[in-house]
């Protein structure tokens, strides 16, 4: 899986009172080499990732093999729907975190604090529970354990993000926040 290309998904930072959409960036990898980048945008706390996510993946080019997610949601809790968005692209999605999540926090904030979370809950879900794979946690749609393993070694330089996601989440802050400031990923 040397040559796999794949294409990493991260959110702009943004400030914790904003309503309104948020930036949304895509860094494109032939194997550990950028090779493009994508930009977009969902609502804070909105419904729109997973469209927004494929309409990026489609213009990100056919050459992309795998979509990268850090984490199943955007833009607060702008929720994507894994399942749909590898039915939408044809690509498989692999959600990525350093750690597990604290899902009874996550549950409590989406159903009392968020509009829709009820529904969004369901996404979160339906996703599966996270799993531990080379050194992280995943959450996975049209890919089995061991090509998530596979991936995420062939993708990963440094640390433990692979290069699209940690690539992507530099381009977010810079481009956001005038310098990424060596945001750890």
């Amino acid at each position: 899986m040397t040559g796999l290309h794949a294409l990493g998904f991260d959110d702009a930072p943004f400030d914790r009172a904003w309503r309104g959409d948020v930036p949304v960036f895509g860094a494109a990898y032939a194997g550990r080499t950028l090779h493009g980048v994508v930009s977009g945008r969902v609502r804070r706390d909105g419904r729109n990732s997973t469209a927004e996510l494929a309409r990026l993946t489609t213009a990100a080019g056919e050459h992309v093999r795998l979509v990268l997610l850090q984490g199943i949601a955007l833009a607060g809790f702008n929720v994507v729907d894994i399942h749909a968005l590898h039915a939408a692209t044809g690509r498989p999605v692999l959600v990525v975190a350093r750690r597990a999540p604290r899902l009874d926090a996550v549950r409590t904030a989406l159903l009392t604090h968020v509009p829709g979370g009820a529904q969004k809950w369901r996404l979160v879900q339906a996703a599966g529970e996270m799993e531990a794979c080379a050194g992280v946690w995943v959450q996975r749609a049209g890919l089995n354990l061991e090509d998530a393993a596979q991936a995420l070694t062939a993708l990963t330089v440094t640390g433990r993000i692979p290069e699209p996601l940690r690539a992507a989440h530099l381009i977010a802050g810079g481009v956001t926040r005038g310098s990424s400031r060596g945001q750890r990923v």
